[in-house]
């Protein structure tokens, strides 16, 4: 600990004399990538640091990815995929940007673009461990590490996990911390991932973006908030097929949705208001009991979804439903 506040003074003292850049000290581990197959583009990164998604992760749908860190310079985000959407190759973008910043030895910054081609680099000046791995469709880089394995180890995990980008991108972070990951602790974490063309609605082509901000276990919480994200993309598909009257597929996604997070009582009401309005009204009442019986609020709210179409009962039905629970 002593080490830690003696470094930070430190570095501020320095900062003060104009000898580095007065830039948030952002050292981190992160990850760009583009998934081979699908062409999603993602970044993922863990700090000791609040809310380092908010500064050091940038995705475009259709353009690329940027990890912007260390002493971080939040300007090459956005700057860079301007560059690449341009038509600047990830080398070009990211040397043109280094050649204009006089902090640039202090920096360390990845770029990938939508065709997976990266650069990285790592100035001579970033904190010890520091170092990036830049091959085809991923580049890690890490800096204030506790081991200098920590960006081959991601590396490894990244291209032997398998499933979606994003469960990728998180297996990463994951190998990062096994090996000790940033030196001075854990604090925040993110993961972004964009579709690979865009659609024109900024909302549709931003498929993830999760933040963990201050958490003793930031990228176990990441994970964790990456499973209750593909559990609420059932939800959503039940929606939707509520609207387009698939009671079927409603069921069926509801009923995925409270498997994956069985205490959730969002994701079993829902499921039991699917099974109502399939005809199994006895295979739901168990639900309901469950339900109200830990908040009664689901209780006053069901009588509210008959009007629009959203629970389909008779009057007697409705009174078996509000009586399941005294």
């Amino acid at each position: 600990m002593r080490f830690v506040f003696t470094l930070l003074l430190g570095l501020a003292v320095l900062a003060q004399a104009q000898e580095i850049p007065a830039d948030p000290l952002v050292h981190t581990y992160s990850i760009v990538a583009v998934d081979s197959v699908t062409g999603e583009i993602g970044a993922a990164v863990q700090s000791h640091w609040f809310s380092v998604g908010s500064l050091v992760i940038w995705a475009e749908a259709g353009v690329g990815a940027v990890a912007t860190q260390s002493f971080v310079n939040p300007a090459f985000g956005p700057e860079g995929l301007k560059l690449m959407k341009a038509g600047k190759s990830p080398q070009e973008a990211l040397q043109q940007l280094l050649e204009a910043d006089e902090g640039r030895d202090f920096r360390q910054v990845a770029f990938i673009d939508a065709r997976g081609n990266t650069a990285a680099w790592t100035g001579k000046k970033c904190i010890p461990e520091a170092g990036h791995r830049a091959e085809k469709y991923f580049s890690v880089q890490a800096n204030l590490m506790l081991r200098n394995t920590v960006w081959d180890a991601m590396a490894r995990a990244f291209k032997t996990t398998k499933g979606p980008l994003a469960e990728r991108l998180v297996a990463a972070l994951e190998a990062a911390q096994r090996e000790g990951g940033d030196i001075r602790g854990q604090q925040s974490a993110a993961l972004l991932v964009v579709r690979a063309k865009p659609t024109g609605k900024i909302w549709e082509d931003r498929l993830i973006d999760l933040r963990v901000e201050d958490h003793p276990r930031p990228v176990e919480e990441l994970k964790r908030l990456l499973r209750l994200h593909r559990a609420y993309e059932h939800m959503n598909r039940g929606d939707l097929a509520v609207e387009k009257g698939d009671e079927e597929g409603a069921l069926r996604e509801y009923s995925a949705a409270e498997t994956m997070f069985p205490e959730n009582l969002e994701m079993k009401y829902w499921h039991a208001v699917a099974l109502v309005n399939m005809g199994r009204l006895s295979q739901a009442l168990p639900l309901f009991k469950e339900i109200f019986t830990r908040d009664p609020n689901w209780k006053i709210l069901t009588p509210r979804l008959i009007k629009n179409g959203l629970l389909k009962v008779t009057p007697e039905q409705l009174q078996q439903i509000l009586q399941v629970t005294p």
